[in-house]
């Protein structure tokens, strides 16, 4: 698996920088991930200089959960933990663990028991965790059913290399704790998506996380990078959506969050975007919002090339608390990109800008309601945090590093 990772002309150079400098590993996936984790680890370390973990970070979602040492054993306590317009996903609560064992994926149709397909398709809520690190190079893209928690805490849990996750027409999901990177576009082919059911697919765009009419989702702690489409699409009435503690680095087109301007049913959608962290090689669409009401709040934008924050068709964005820093590049600075429109048009839009800290030049173009609090406060998805503690909020964004019988 490790040959065929390493022979995609899509793959991440920062991975493959990281990886290259270990030759005597190539034949090894366990002893790859291992060792690239750590050199992340490293790295994660140094760019946000985190030395420890206090219990009173000011994150809502972590201090829920994360100075439990006996998280290993408490695993689901998890899922209630959400905040947001995703804050009802239940995931796999309640249900049985089931432990991936097996990194392959050798037959989509007939998933071998033990690998992260066979666990995803079942009906039965299930809490997936997996048994030891791994990389998981899908033949085509991993379709899942409802009531799934994927949670990589404890173990280095890379999905790359190949076609990455679907949610189509299915609700209460959690994917927490993994790294999804270097995703490609599936060809046409037949995948199984329940244990009752198989079915013939048209091609996967490459997204890292596409959700198709999902309801009740909640993407949190993962690290996402590199891949053929979007990092993470919402699209087609997916609603209830909370995106967090993410770790978005390296890409073009990194959110869309709504089909087209011509997709009316998109006005339902309500997505939460907080605590993430917008890194190095970024371009544009952190998010790009359609239709609906989007609350972004207490991210960290360390980098944008075209804009961060963008949308059409009249969307509701909610900007609250984050940070905003600008490149040096004087054509640059503008946070907000309103698409598609003439400005009589997007003059009317409701986008608001409150509590955002702008360093280096940064500015947001507010529009519609602007600054009347009143227009957002009927859907608003949580309270903002004051903007200068966005660096301790968003100091561990991305896939945690867990051991057992410790904090998280």
């Amino acid at each position: 698996m490790a040959n065929l990772l390493f022979s995609s002309p899509l793959l991440l150079p920062l991975f493959l920088l990281l990886v290259s400098s270990t030759p005597d590993h190539h034949q090894d996936p366990d002893a790859i991930v291992q060792d690239v984790n750590r050199k992340i680890n490293n790295a994660s370390l140094a760019r946000r200089g985190l030395g420890y973990l206090s219990c009173s970070t000011g994150n809502p979602i972590d201090d829920c959960w994360r100075c439990d040492p006996n998280w290993e054993k408490n695993r689901q306590r998890l899922a209630d933990c959400a905040i947001g317009f995703g804050k009802d996903a239940l995931g796999g609560k309640n249900g049985r663990v089931y432990v991936v064992t097996d990194s392959g994926d050798d037959d989509p149709v007939n998933p071998k028991p033990g690998t992260l397909r066979h666990a995803v398709i079942q009906d039965e809520p299930l809490w997936i965790t997996f048994q030891r690190d791994m990389v998981i190079q899908l033949k085509q893209e991993l379709v899942m059913n409802s009531y799934k928690t994927i949670d990589g805490r404890g173990a280095s849990v890379h999905i790359a290399g190949g076609p990455c996750i679907t949610i189509h027409y299915a609700t209460n999901i959690i994917i927490h704790g993994i790294h999804v990177h270097d995703c490609k576009p599936a060809g046409n082919g037949d995948i199984r998506d329940s244990p009752e059911h198989s079915g013939w697919w048209d091609g996967s765009d490459g997204d890292g996380i596409s959700i198709f009419q999902g309801k009740h989702i909640w993407v949190d702690h993962c690290s996402l990078s590199n891949c053929h489409d979007g990092l993470v699409d919402a699209i087609h009435g997916s609603t209830a959506i909370t995106i967090s503690n993410n770790y978005f680095t390296h890409h073009d087109k990194v959110m869309l969050l709504g089909h087209s301007d011509a997709y009316t049913l998109d006005k339902n959608m309500q997505v939460t975007v907080a605590f993430n962290h917008f890194g190095e090689g970024l371009v544009q669409r952190m998010p790009r919002c359609r239709h609906g009401y989007f609350h972004v709040v207490n991210n960290d934008y360390t980098h944008w090339e075209l804009y961060a924050i963008g949308g059409s068709a009249s969307p509701t964005i909610n900007s609250q608390g984050n940070r905003f820093l600008a490149s040096d590049d004087r054509f640059r600075k503008e946070v907000t990109k309103h698409e598609d429109a003439a400005e009589s048009e997007w003059k009317s839009w409701n986008w608001r800008s409150e509590g955002d800290l702008m360093l280096n030049g940064a500015y947001f173009r507010q529009s519609g309601a602007g600054a009347s609090a009143s227009t957002y406060a009927r859907a608003s998805s949580l309270s903002a945090r004051p903007s200068s503690l966005v660096a301790s909020i968003t100091t561990a964004a991305g896939a945690l590093n867990c051991k057992k019988g410790s904090h998280c």
